[in-house]
């Protein structure tokens, strides 16, 4: 079972203010109290980031985030290993008020455990990933827009 996103978030910052707040990787657990534990040097081509998030449902996610290409200040695109497995991709552009981020991903369970439960939890999985997009967004904004 494969979960496709696409989602576009309008932040009232330019391009390269976003990019420069994303790009500060060392404040992501302050962001985002969900995100239990993580490992990351810099927003760069290679980079490899660590991550163990824990949704609003009764398991954490334990995931690697390899950068395949990073483009300054528009484009991140990655491959997700461990519990999730997929590739996603976040672009950002000028908008009317600002920036636009478009965040697309394909991801799926990496393990049997959680595959079986997105077998026959297939709604709650859904809601879990949308949780974590959505509330992060938010929170982003909460401190930064």
């Amino acid at each position: 079972m494969r979960f496709h996103s696409d989602r576009r978030y309008h932040v009232p910052m330019s391009p390269e203010e976003l990019w420069a707040t994303v790009a500060r990787v060392e404040d992501y657990q302050s962001w985002w109290p969900w995100l239990r534990r993580f490992r990351a040097d810099q927003l760069a081509d290679g980079e490899v980031w660590t991550c163990l998030v824990q949704p609003p449902l009764p398991y954490w996610v334990r995931f690697e985030v390899a950068l395949d290409e990073v483009i300054e200040p528009h484009t991140v695109r990655a491959r997700i290993s461990g519990d999730v497995v997929g590739d996603a991709h976040l672009d950002i552009r000028e908008h009317l008020a600002g920036a636009e981020a478009r965040l697309v991903s394909d991801l799926g369970p990496g393990n049997p455990v959680l595959r079986a439960f997105a077998r026959v939890g297939a709604p709650l999985v859904r809601y879990g990933h949308d949780w974590v997009l959505d509330s992060g967004v938010r929170q982003f904004l909460d401190r930064h827009g």
